[in-house]
């Protein structure tokens, strides 16, 4: 019984290995969405980062008015919320399930965003110690 928990620990400790910050930032915000602490759009974004409540932020460099990067870096700065930067707002939109899927789970249509924020983690994961992890190496 104790070489099969054994077994399990380490292939956990392997799969963490390999999960990237891309992956582990899709997973953070998945869940995010499931515990209902995920704001898309600019709109909803605002609110929630001047009330405060923000706690991560994802913003597309590929973004088309630059007044709306400036104005989302301005209340990231202002509140102490942490910023990454997404290449594009597609993959932003993927993330965050503004996709449709065709039935084999390929992307059929995708409506694109340019800023999400994070106002609760949900559950605390691998994946998020990993996001929380690169967000402090961006910050030094």
């Amino acid at each position: 019984m104790a070489e099969i928990e054994e077994m399990d620990v380490q292939e956990v400790v392997e799969s963490t290995e390999e999960l990237t910050t891309q992956e582990a930032l899709k997973q953070v915000l998945r869940r995010a969405l499931a515990h209902n602490g995920l704001r898309r759009g600019l709109h909803e974004c605002t609110k929630e980062l001047e009330r405060g409540n923000g706690r991560l932020c994802i913003l597309a460099s590929d973004c088309d008015n630059a007044e709306y990067k400036k104005l989302i870096q301005a209340l990231c700065t202002e509140q102490g919320v942490p910023l990454i930067l997404s290449d594009k707002g597609v993959e932003i939109a993927e993330w965050v399930g503004l996709a449709k899927l065709n039935a084999d789970g390929t992307v059929r249509k995708v409506k694109r965003t340019s800023v999400a924020v994070v106002t609760d983690f949900g559950e605390e994961s691998v994946a998020l110690n990993k996001v929380l992890e690169y967000v402090q190496s961006q910050q030094e």
